[in-house]
């Protein structure tokens, strides 16, 4: 495919790299250091300028383009830059990223279209991280959540701690140990190695995180099994009253009981304008680095202390102040993927990286077809997939101990008449069932090319 991306930010650049492997990609900003940095290090050519300008476009290739990926800082530039590649190039495919709720409100909905703004699929980062977060907020003892195969199954990182009841105990076990409860252990992060579990032999070891998937109604039992028992979220404490902290708020209260929420914001207007929209949340004007105003917000009777600034290291300070004054769980947002190794060890509980997020969004758009859902792990070192098994690919009435997967790829879960499958060596996947496969980031490829997915997206 004829790729073209516009803005090099940690979005636009995490996208090239993961498209550039196998397409033609041009990347258009109007930063020169940025743009010769990607070219020098990336497979594909860059092209300075601004990105809705038709003689930019046209430079870049825009007559033969496939598909064009606005991901500019302006949501105007994203829209415009997908209005004239439609008007003038007609490029097939157009994808905006879009941050301004106003352009998102659904009363709105007839703005986008060929009649009117040509944006076939928007992505939205504030709601993808609200979504995120609230995943969190559900089950606090995790550091990663996320659902598939239509909320049916709940693919769940844990940290295996002093505490925990597993420790030590061979994987093989844990369904002896546990009578009737549908889990399957799929990777281990141990250290700077992601293990994709094919020995079930091996020990779980303190310091462990372990990815596991299970059935959405034995949520509760997996959990406990590594020591978590701990209630959703009803008392929380939000740093940040932006878009997304706003959101979250507002899910608390839609979805949980009784719930309390306190959000700290340091910019005096904003925090009365939030005040405004919020009514069940008490709003503080302050800064979440002083102890003063976290002593204020009661944060040490806190399920989870969120912190969601635009500043990662307000963000990451803030949630080790709470964590110190007595907050129970604490999720932290960065922005800035370097950081997210370190901040892990040093006692946050969950990390929440946009640009990853977003990145997945729209890889979950461009790998369409019979491919259902992509959840990218911490780090982006693999990924779950979903799809619907086609008698095309080479992965269907075969037994899975035959097949030819990468030794570093995992069939976790099949889902079939709306039952979940915990997969054995003698089980056979079947045309239209849907599967799930973990990979790591390396054979993502390979196992994206076996599925018999639109061959060209790959």
């Amino acid at each position: 495919m004829n790729i073209i991306i516009c803005g090099t930010g940690q979005v636009g650049l995490s996208i090239a790299e993961h498209l550039a492997v196998n397409n033609n990609v041009t990347i258009i900003d109007s930063n020169v250091d940025r743009v010769q940095r990607a070219a020098d290090t990336m497979n594909l050519r860059g092209v300075i300028g601004v990105s809705s300008h038709p003689d930019i476009l046209a430079e870049a290739g825009a007559k033969d383009a496939d598909m064009l990926i606005a991901v500019t800082d302006s949501d105007e530039l994203n829209m415009v830059s997908c209005q004239v590649a439609h008007t003038i190039y007609n490029t097939p495919i157009k994808i905006s990223r879009i941050r301004a709720s106003s352009y998102l409100d659904p009363s709105f909905g007839d703005l986008y279209g060929a009649d009117n703004l040509p944006i076939d699929h928007i992505i939205s980062p504030e709601r993808e991280v609200s979504d995120a977060v609230s995943n969190r907020l559900h089950v606090p003892g995790a550091f990663d959540v996320a659902r598939m195969g239509d909320d049916m199954v709940r693919i769940i990182g844990v940290r295996c701690g002093v505490d925990c009841p597993v420790l030590g105990t061979q994987i093989r076990y844990l369904t002896q140990l546990f009578s009737g409860l549908s889990i399957r252990i799929i990777a281990i992060l141990r250290g700077n190695e992601t293990i994709v579990l094919r020995d079930a032999q091996m020990k779980l070891l303190e310091g462990d995180q372990v990815y596991f998937i299970c059935k959405d109604d034995h949520l509760s039992r997996a959990m406990a099994a590594f020591g978590h028992e701990e209630p959703a979220s009803r008392k929380v404490v939000i740093a940040g009253g932006g878009a997304i902290g706003i959101s979250v708020a507002q899910e608390l209260h839609a979805h949980t009981d009784d719930a309390l929420s306190v959000m700290i914001e340091k910019n005096v207007e904003i925090a009365e304008h939030v005040a405004e929209i919020l009514q069940d949340t008490t709003i503080l004007a302050g800064d979440a680095l002083e102890p003063d105003i976290l002593t204020e917000s009661d944060v040490e009777k806190a399920d989870t202390f969120i912190a969601l600034t635009a500043d990662d290291e307000v963000n990451v300070l803030s949630a080790l102040l709470a964590r110190r004054y007595g907050a129970a769980h604490t999720v932290v947002l960065v922005n800035m993927a370097s950081f997210v190794p370190l901040i892990s060890n040093l006692g946050v509980d969950s990390v929440i990286n946009p640009p990853a997020i977003t990145v997945a969004s729209i890889l979950r758009y461009v790998r369409r077809g019979r491919v259902r859902d992509i959840h990218t792990i911490v780090e982006g070192k693999g990924e779950f997939i979903e799809f619907e098994a086609q008698k095309s690919s080479p992965l269907v009435e075969i037994p899975l101990r035959a097949l030819k997967l990468p030794k570093t790829s995992i069939v976790c879960a099949i889902i079939r008449n709306g039952e979940m499958i915990t997969p054995e060596g003698d089980t056979v996947i079947l045309v239209d069932d849907r599967v799930i496969i973990f990979a790591l980031r390396e054979c993502v490829g390979v196992i994206e090319k076996m599925l018999a997915v639109r061959p060209d997206f790959f």
